[in-house]
């Protein structure tokens, strides 16, 4: 499964208490980026595809070697990104798509404390995203909830899909 969703939406908080909740191991996909793009990131300059495809070929073959239930969090904001991941796992991943508002994940960015993630950066976040079709193996959840309910959600709604 891949946590997905812009900057700032909750995917390392909510992939913890996920994987806790349905017995599966969680991994933030932030630290499979290349060191080039965590300094991008950190001067506030926003990734170009041609930054993003070796952290996505890293996301997909961390799906791949997982041993069970496995949960990577990663932006996957374009479907050509989710595409990329599922081509290099070998095989289709669910895609939970944690949505909400600029307003919702601008006052979560600013409150976090030694992320590299400038919330400056977030306009480009939004402009890159497209959220997932209803073609695509994916659910989306709205994220301005507490994190049990979030948790909740998500779980009810994985019971529909296709493993």
């Amino acid at each position: 499964m891949v946590l997905m969703g812009v900057a700032g939406c909750g995917k390392s908080s909510v992939g913890a208490a996920l994987a806790k909740r349905i017995g599966a191991v969680y991994f933030d996909g932030d630290d499979l980026h290349p060191a080039e793009n965590i300094a991008k990131m950190s001067k506030g300059i926003p990734l170009e595809d041609e930054d993003r495809w070796p952290w996505l070929s890293r996301v997909g073959e961390a799906l791949a070697a997982g041993t069970g239930p496995t949960i990577i969090g990663c932006s996957a904001l374009k479907r050509a990104y989710r595409q990329h991941i599922e081509r290099t796992a070998g095989e289709p991943a669910t895609f939970i798509h944690l949505a909400g508002t600029v307003e919702v994940i601008e006052r979560r960015m600013k409150e976090r404390q030694g992320h590299f993630m400038p919330p400056a950066l977030l306009a480009s976040q939004f402009a890159a995203l497209e959220p997932p079709g209803p073609d695509e193996n994916a659910i989306s959840v709205d994220i301005d909830q507490p994190l049990d309910a979030v948790v909740e959600a998500i779980a009810a709604q994985l019971g529909g899909l296709r493993e």
